[in-house]
């Protein structure tokens, strides 16, 4: 067979092939707007020329402190400047971000500043206690340096120095140690430990870069955007919005404490436009509102577990344009999203809320998504009732787990990344999650969706949140679970109760057969560590302390 015409003369160069990375995006956004707000937090404001200045300044003390190429450099902070400014000044230095979860124990602490390697690690001052006692457990500690944010409550130096002396000691006109591939590592995130120990999911600078632009071109946002963060940065990242918005040209709004009252204060000072959060935190927004109505709308994302009907509708009603997507740490964001069709304007509220509920269809920038059996492969009928295991495909998928590739092989067979969700297809295409592979209850032989069965408890006026697992049973083999957390202001309610309201809207073999009172054990990022409630309903004792009334 003869070359083809395209076979020579087109060779790869420096001309028309540069690595793929999001620092780029803060040379471009301070060249081209280098006085507008870059960073805002309380009182403090920053321009995009001086946060370029500094993070350059930073990547330059890193470098001249022996950080290079593939080392591990942690933060542990809240969503302030510092923390966003991590983000390009580690990897400016050619070094791997490590954002930690700070609601962690020492131990799980200690085990990711060990089991990541870490050279050197930054803490804000909130969380230096916890710092110190997570290095008692390391044979070799790193470098610890302090950042004093002035919001911050008052707590004990645990560093050599401090941030601004780190900033202030570095080289404005250095020039960044940037990858030489696209495929080298930018970030190292560690799942929250819904299902026990956390793994180390290794983030390429291909993959974010391309988050990234995924998210501004599937959120359609603007020019401009001013984005409060009321999701953790730590979370993959703010789900690559910690550079989607520097790409966007826009205002990062830091939020270190997020409560209802703080979001709805951020949104008054400042023209919010865009904010993301888990589903936990919608319901927080909604029970704290106070019968407030926004005076202009303001776009959310929520992801996480599935946001129950009845929390969609709230946040709704008080003025946020929700849209609902998926993702997980392993794609560095959120790759699918129920899009929004014009005919669903027309649809009574409840029904709106119940298709907004669903996860929806790849976005553009991803390159594929099934719902298939994980023996077979072979994708499950789009009938919104056979339920399969949602699996991708795509350049934002993790590059593996670090130090563990046997974990990686596994989360890869087939050719899928394996996300472990169970979900149905509908009619139209678009993917409703039924629950976790693990979480599905098998009661006498029946599967029962525990978000099934969650959905219907949200809808109770008395229930902050619920999550449901299976009790081992003598006669069907499990049963449902339901834990509940009340919310604070709502009158006291009996097991009796929430089982016959939901006996009026389910089964009743996918009723709870038990129900137990109690606040939720969750992960910093607001998903219920389900792991645990499952410990917990197969101790008859545990359930007993805890107070049940059934």
């Amino acid at each position: 067979m003869s070359a083809s015409i395209y076979e020579n003369g087109l060779d790869r160069c420096e001309a028309n092939h540069l690595p793929l990375t999001p620092l780029g995006f803060l040379d471009r956004v301070a060249q081209v707007h280098p006085n507008h707000l870059a960073i805002v937090h309380g009182q403090f404001k920053q321009t995009w020329a001086q946060t370029r200045e500094r993070c350059y300044r930073f990547a330059s003390s890193l470098a001249a402190r022996g950080i290079t190429r593939g080392d591990t450099v942690s933060i542990i902070a809240p969503n302030t400047p510092a923390l966003l400014e991590a983000h390009f000044g580690v990897p400016l230095a050619g070094a791997v971000l490590n954002a930690i979860n700070y609601r962690l124990d020492p131990e799980g602490v200690a085990f990711i500043l060990r089991h990541s390697e870490c050279k050197l690690l930054l803490v804000d001052r909130e969380f230096a206690s916890l710092a110190a006692e997570a290095l008692t457990r390391l044979d070799s500690p790193p470098t610890v340096i302090d950042i004093e944010d002035y919001m911050a409550p008052s707590g004990p130096s645990v560093g050599e120095t401090d941030y601004e002396s780190l900033i202030d000691q570095g080289d404005p006109s250095y020039e960044g140690n940037k990858p030489n591939n696209e495929w080298e590592p930018i970030a190292l995130n560690y799942t929250s430990g819904t299902t026990g120990d956390p793994k180390g999911v290794v983030a390429s600078h291909r993959g974010t870069y391309l988050m990234s632009l995924l998210q501004m071109t599937n959120w359609a946002m603007p020019r401009k955007p001013v984005y409060l963060w009321t999701l953790p940065m730590f979370h993959a990242n703010g789900w690559c919005f910690t550079w989607a918005i520097t790409a966007a040209a826009g205002t990062h709004v830091c939020l270190r404490k997020v409560n209802a009252e703080n979001v709805f204060a951020e949104i008054e000072n400042y023209p919010i436009d865009h904010l993301c959060a888990a589903p936990i935190v919608l319901a927080g927004i909604a029970s704290g509102a106070a019968g407030k109505k926004l005076s202009r709308p303001v776009r959310v994302l929520t992801a996480g577990s599935p946001p129950p009907v009845a929390v969609l509708k709230s946040v709704a009603e008080i003025g946020f344009d929700v849209d609902h997507v998926f993702g997980i740490t392993e794609v560095s964001g959120t790759p699918v999203s129920c899009v929004w069709q014009d005919d669903w304007d027309t649809l009574p509220v409840p029904e709106q809320a119940r298709k907004r509920a669903r996860q929806g269809v790849r976005a553009v920038v991803f390159e594929d998504l099934i719902v298939a059996d994980p023996a077979t492969l072979l994708p499950v009928p789009r009938d919104g009732r056979t339920a399969g295991e949602i699996m991708m495909r795509g350049n934002t998928v993790m590059m593996g787990y670090l130090k563990n590739p046997k974990a990686t092989q596994h989360a890869f067979e087939g050719g899928w990344f394996r996300t472990g969700d169970v979900a149905v297809v509908h009619e139209d295409g678009y993917v409703q999650i039924t629950d976790r592979s693990k979480d599905v209850i098998i009661s006498g032989g029946e599967n029962i969706s525990s978000v099934e069965v969650e959905d219907v408890l949200h809808t109770h006026p008395s229930v902050f949140l619920a999550a449901v697992v299976a009790q081992p049973d003598e006669k069907w083999g499990e049963v449902p679970c339901a834990f509940v957390e009340l919310r604070p202001d709502a009158r006291q309610s009996t097991a009796e109760e929430i089982v016959a309201f939901c006996r009026e809207r389910l089964a009743h073999y996918k009723c709870p057969r038990r129900v137990v009172f109690s606040d939720l054990p969750k992960t910093a990022t607001g998903k219920v560590q389900k792991f645990r409630l499952r410990e917990l309903a197969r101790s008859q004792d545990a359930i007993r302390h805890l107070g049940v009334d059934c």
